[in-house]
């Protein structure tokens, strides 16, 4: 009896540890290209497959990730992405990429990719470049100025940041370990949220008088 309560255990132990451990599935297929129109397709990870018998070429290319984004915003960066939103044959295959560019002293604030660890490669120009850990590891600091040619990686999910410290404008290229990362800003999660989390909370939360909380509000909610 105790050997089958230790193998239903470990039985569920492991499945447990396979549903924590897992982000974008493994395929169990060559290809699963992603459609919009699912009348003949199969729901696989968030998005319908055609049949494989159709896919081209088309279906896994992307062409302008060397051309410039727009920089011209209160932040001085623009990314452009290359995931399964631009790629339809990304899906299922747990990766995607993209191009930042910065302004001089432009800069990629403080965010998060809930689903994916990133790995960045700067082709031109300096950034300073950091995460930081969870509560776990006392909030550290971990950063350093890149150069060309430089890389670093920011682990999944934990809030990280890069920014343009020289007087000319920087490009990376950035891949990540999902097909589509996603993205949490924290300033703009915590003060544009709509409607409005409360104030006082805020207020309390950050040791900020409530009334700069919502000027804050007000800057990231109405753009003011």
């Amino acid at each position: 009896m105790k050997a089958i309560q230790f193998l239903i255990g470990f039985a569920l132990f492991a499945l447990a540890s396979s549903l924590a451990s897992a982000y974008d599935p493994s395929p169990l297929q060559d290809i699963c290209v992603a459609i919009i129109d699912h009348k003949d397709g199969v729901f696989v990870n968030g998005k319908f497959c055609k049949d494989p018998k159709l896919a081209k070429a088309e279906d896994f290319f992307l062409s302008g990730l060397d051309k410039p984004g727009n920089t011209e915003n209160r932040l001085g960066f623009n990314v452009t992405n290359a995931n399964v939103e631009q790629i339809p044959g990304l899906n299922t295959l747990g990766t995607s990429a993209v191009r930042i560019d910065y302004a001089p002293y432009g800069q990629n604030p403080p965010h998060t990719h809930p689903r994916a660890t990133e790995i960045l490669v700067v082709l031109e120009g300096t950034l300073y470049v950091g995460f930081v850990t969870s509560n776990q590891l006392n909030n550290t600091l971990i950063a350093k100025v890149l150069n060309k040619g430089d890389v670093f990686v920011f682990p999944i999910g934990l809030i990280h940041f890069q920014v343009n410290i020289g007087k000319t404008s920087a490009v990376a290229f950035a891949g990540f370990s999902s097909q589509f990362p996603g993205v949490i800003t924290i300033a703009d999660t915590v003060f544009g949220a709509n409607p409005p989390i409360n104030p006082d909370f805020l207020g309390k939360a950050f040791q900020l008088d409530p009334k700069i909380v919502k000027d804050l509000q007000d800057k990231f909610i109405n753009g003011n």
